[in-house]
């Protein structure tokens, strides 16, 4: 029986080679990195799954990014991804499970959209996120626009233009 646990519970080097394994070593040059560029992933909306032995073999990072406006004014956002199940493991209900708790966390939490890059009609059939308020939103690499997806998490709505970017951090 598999467990879902926070994602800081795991050392860094196995959530790496998970990555590795599911998306390859190449991964690091698509567009979600770039949008991401820089920032640490969010602990409380990040999340493992362990097997029966409590080896990791699912990880889902979230993280703070924002749609920059031409002002260079920022709303905030979490992108939520990569969603990774070690390739002997797909298919087996551990991406859904981590997707569920993220999203549950999130509405917990009552915090930013949720955006991410992925498949419509999986990702929107089961928790409903959705193109229809990323029309006016740009990446800083190559993307379908179909599968830029938000979820609103506590029923504002989400929409804007700019370009998707790191979060800028203000430290006083």
């Amino acid at each position: 029986m598999s467990a879902i646990l926070p994602l800081d519970s795991q050392p860094a080097d196995a959530i790496e080679g998970l990555l590795d394994a599911a998306f390859g070593p190449d991964r690091h040059g698509r567009t979600a990195y770039l949008i991401r560029d820089g920032m640490p992933w969010l602990p409380a909306l990040s999340f493992a799954v362990l097997d029966e032995k409590g080896d990791l073999i699912g990880s889902l990072q979230s993280w703070p990014v924002a749609l920059t406006h031409e002002d260079g004014s920022q709303l905030p956002l979490i992108m939520v991804g990569p969603v990774a199940v070690a390739p002997a493991h797909q298919k087996g209900g551990h991406g859904r499970a981590m997707m569920d708790a993220v999203v549950a966390a999130a509405r917990a939490q009552a915090c930013e959209p949720l955006m991410m890059i992925g498949d419509p009609e999986y990702y929107g059939r089961f928790w409903g996120f959705a193109a229809d308020g990323t029309a006016g939103w740009d990446c800083p690499g190559p993307f379908e626009p179909r599968r830029l997806l938000a979820l609103s998490v506590d029923g504002r709505p989400v929409g804007g233009t700019g370009m998707l970017s790191p979060r800028i951090t203000v430290t006083a």
